[in-house]
C-alpha cells in the first residue's frame, strides 16, 4: 500500500486549487486500490469541503487558521503570525510523523520553508498551481529599494527551498523554462475535471469567457476588444461568467455602449452547458498558472481565442488548428481574431471539432498515469 498525503490550507473554498486537489485525490483513491489517500488541511475552521470528497479519501485538519477570522486587523494578524506559524509547523510535522506517508505533496504555501527537512520518511513533491510571473508581477521593480531587496531575498529563498524537494511539478513547459535554477522539475498539466454533457455545434451567435472578475483575467481588455467586434457583428453576444469586481466592468460596458451585446453573468455550476451554447471562447488574461477554462471549453468542442500570456495558452492551443493565439495585451488583434472566427463559420466549426479531439490529452485518465509514473519513479529512487 502506497500512502499518499496532500497538504493545502483548506477545502471549503470554491477555488481552482481546492477543485483540482479534490478531484485528483478522489481519482487516485477510487481507481488505484494500492493507494491510500489523505488530505491534510490547516484552516478548515469546521466548514465542510466545497467539492465532495470520496469516502475513500481521509481528511485531517490540524486547526491552525492564519486568516480566520477574516475581519481581523492587519496589526493583530502580524502580531499573532509568529505564534501561529510555529504552531502550524509543529502540528503539520506531527501529523506527518504519525501518518508516515510514502509520498507527501505540498501545494507550496507556508510549509515550503520546512517540509523538505522533515524526517517522516516520505518523498516530498511540490505542486505549482500558479506561474512564477504571478509571484513578482512588478514587485521587483518597486520604487522602494528596501522592498526590492526583501523581494529578491524572498525569491532566492524560495528557489533554495524548491531545490531541496525530491520533485517540483509544473503545469506547462513554458513555465518550466522560468525556473532555470531548478533541475528537479517535471511537467504535468491539470486535468479536465468538468463532466461533459453536450457539445457545441459552433453555430450559435454567442462568444463566452469565464473567470474571476479580477485584473489578472483581463476582462477590461476583452470588453475593449468587444467594442470593436460589436461594430462589425452587432448580432453576436459576449457573455462573461464570473464574480468579483463587477461594478467596474459594468461601468466600462455601459460607457462603451455595449449593454445589450456584452453581459456579465454570475458563476454557474453547469459551466459546460454554457460552453456548449457558445461558438467561441476567449481568454484575455494578463497571466495564468495554466488556464483550466481553455481545456474545459475545448473539450466541449468550442474553438478558443487567447492572449499568448504566461503561462498555459502556448502549451494548450495549437495555433490555427484548434484555436488562435494573440499577442499578449493586444486588444486590436484580439478583436481581429474573434471577428475572424465569427465571420468564417466553416473554419470555426472545423476548429471546434479539432479542439474537442486535441483536448483528450488532458483527460484525467491520461494525467493520472503521468502522476503515477512520477510517484513510482520517486519511490524507486528513494529505495536506491
Amino acid at each position: 500500500m502506497v500512502k499518499l498525503v496532500y497538504y493545502l490550507p483548506s477545502l471549503y473554498a470554491p477555488g481552482g486549487l481546492e477543485r483540482i486537489i479534490t478531484f485528483k485525490a478522489n481519482y487516485f483513491a477510487e481507481h488505484f486500490p494500492e493507494y491510500a489517500v489523505t488530505i491534510v488541511t490547516s484552516e478548515q475552521v469546521g466548514k465542510p469541503p466545497y467539492f465532495p470528497l470520496s469516502p475513500k479519501v481521509r481528511h485531517i485538519d490540524i486547526d491552525v487558521p492564519f486568516d480566520w477570522p477574516f475581519d481581523q486587523s492587519r496589526v493583530s494578524k502580524l502580531i499573532k503570525y509568529p505564534f501561529r506559524y510555529r504552531k502550524f509547523k509543529n502540528r503539520l510535522s506531527q501529523v506527518l510523523y504519525e501518518l508516515k506517508p510514502d509520498i507527501t505533496i505540498s501545494t507550496l504555501r507556508r510549509e515550503i520553508n520546512f517540509i523538505h527537512s522533515l524526517k517522516d520518511g516520505s518523498v516530498k513533491i511540490g505542486e505549482f498551481h500558479v506561474t512564477r510571473h504571478s509571484y513578482h508581477a512588478g514587485a521587483l521593480h518597486s520604487r522602494n529599494p528596501l522592498v526590492n531587496i526583501l523581494k529578491k531575498r524572498w525569491a532566492n529563498q524560495m528557489v533554495n527551498n524548491l531545490s531541496k524537494l525530491s520533485g517540483v511539478v509544473i503545469l506547462t513547459h513554458e513555465e518550466a523554462a522560468f525556473w532555470p535554477e531548478l533541475n528537479n522539475t517535471c511537467v504535468i498539466p491539470n486535468p479536465i475535471i468538468t463532466p461533459i454533457g453536450t457539445y457545441s455545434d459552433c453555430r450559435n451567435k454567442q462568444v463566452i469567457a469565464a473567470g474571476r472578475y479580477a485584473p489578472q483575467k483581463g476582462f477590461d481588455l476583452l470588453i475593449d476588444s468587444w467594442a470593436i467586434v460589436a461594430q462589425k457583428h452587432p448580432d453576436w453576444t459576449l457573455r462573461i461568467y464570473g464574480e468579483g469586481m463587477r461594478q467596474e466592468l459594468q461601468q466600462q460596458i455601459d460607457r462603451l455602449g455595449l449593454t445589450r451585446s456584452c453581459i456579465l453573468e454570475p458563476t454557474v455550476p453547469n459551466i459546460t452547458d454554457k460552453y456548449s451554447e457558445s461558438s467561441v471562447f476567449v481568454l484575455s488574461s494578463r497571466f495564468e498558472g495554466f488556464g483550466m477554462v481553455l481545456i474545459e471549453a475545448m473539450s466541449c468542442g468550442v474553438p478558443v481565442v487567447s492572449f499568448a500570456c504566461p503561462c498555459g495558452p502556448r502549451d494548450i492551443i495549437k495555433d490555427g488548428e484548434d484555436g488562435l493565439l494573440v499577442e499578449n495585451g493586444n486588444t486590436a488583434q484580439l478583436a481581429e481574431k474573434i471577428s475572424l472566427l465569427i465571420a468564417d463559420e466553416q473554419q470555426r466549426c472545423q476548429m471546434g471539432k479539432q479542439a474537442r479531439i486535441n483536448s483528450e490529452r488532458f483527460r484525467m485518465q491520461q494525467i493520472a498515469l503521468l502522476w503515477k509514473e512520477l510517484f513510482e519513479k520517486q519511490l524507486k529512487e528513494k529505495k536506491i
